[in-house]
């Protein structure tokens, strides 16, 4: 009897593809199920010259996607776990999350040139698309020339070694799915440059009511990773913050436990509320409940509440 085919749907960027080639081959491997990958353009891909935080909140880069599940022209959709709103459309089920990547973010500069955070000249141009990092960057070298940046991994990279930028900060997940590790100069310690919540981790998703399709995808899932992601997800929706805001998380699973450590920056830098907590593993929502409400006590409320409100400019720089 021939295989069923799934259709894989995915945003169409390379990371994207390359990410999906992988759950693909790893569903084929695993389940004997053959796979179709369906390339889907989404809004965060046709408008390239605006800042995130400007274009539209959450499901930018995954609203498209999910509503092809929904339509039924695709039968699963695979997403950068970050990019997921933390409700998901009605009528989408997170069927797995595959074992974490890498968490941190990385430094990359011009080919040849030893560099980090620490060395770039007073005034260098950092170019960043996230508001996260763009606080963190401001926290810790307030001289720097800290601008927005958007378009696809290689275009960014390329930027810098055209000298648009003298570096950028990238997910290191996405770095070393394209095996562009050559390409890092510096690892920042997720210990003081915590991770968007669900960096590094995938999503794949079915419909609600497919438990066929669910059953099929759930031999790629890893508990750990998904108790991980779970805790900062709940996090951020205890603080109403969408993925494009300046909140940094890291779910850290120890045997039956589960740490979470999180921050809270203003887009200045001026302003940065931490805090962290332990819990169980299989009570990751109410860890990150908890870790929200210690943040809100703390005033990350007066950071987050401005911005929900619309984008803000820092200092004229754009963001």
């Amino acid at each position: 009897m021939e295989s069923p085919v799934l259709r894989l749907g995915t945003r169409g960027s390379r990371l994207a593809l390359t990410q999906s080639q992988w759950v693909a081959a790893a569903l084929e491997r695993r389940s004997g199920v053959r796979v179709e990958i369906v390339p889907i353009r989404t809004e965060g891909d046709r408008v390239q010259d605006r800042p995130l935080v400007e274009i539209g909140g959450q499901g930018l880069f995954t609203l498209e996607v999910d509503r092809a599940l929904l339509d039924g022209r695709v039968d699963l959709a695979v997403h950068s776990l970050k990019d997921l709103p933390t409700t998901l459309q009605e009528g989408v089920h997170l069927a797995a999350v595959p074992e974490r990547e890498d968490v941190r973010d990385v430094l990359i500069g011009p080919k040849g040139r030893p560099l980090t955070l620490a060395t770039l000249a007073e005034g260098a141009r950092l170019g960043t698309g996230s508001l996260r990092r763009q606080a963190y960057a401001r926290v810790f070298r307030p001289d720097l020339r800290v601008d927005g940046i958007r378009g696809n991994l290689d275009t960014r990279v390329e930027r810098v070694d055209t000298g648009d930028y003298d570096a950028i900060i990238l997910a290191a997940a996405g770095i070393r799915r394209m095996g562009w590790t050559d390409r890092v100069h510096e690892h920042l310690d997720p210990a003081s440059w915590p991770p968007a919540p669900g960096q590094g981790a995938l999503a794949v998703v079915v419909r609600s009511h497919d438990p066929e399709r669910a059953e099929i995808v759930r031999v790629l899932d890893h508990p750990p990773s998904r108790a991980a992601v779970t805790a900062e997800r709940a996090l951020m929706g205890g603080l109403q913050a969408g993925c494009q805001l300046p909140v940094g998380a890291l779910g850290l699973p120890f045997g039956g436990g589960l740490r979470l450590r999180a921050i809270v920056a203003s887009p200045d830098g001026t302003r940065v509320v931490r805090a962290e907590g332990t819990g169980a593993q299989d009570d990751p929502d109410g860890l990150g409940a908890r870790l929200a409400e210690r943040l809100l006590e703390r005033g990350a409320g007066e950071i987050l509440n401005p911005l929900n409100r619309g984008p803000v400019s820092v200092a004229g720089q754009q963001e």
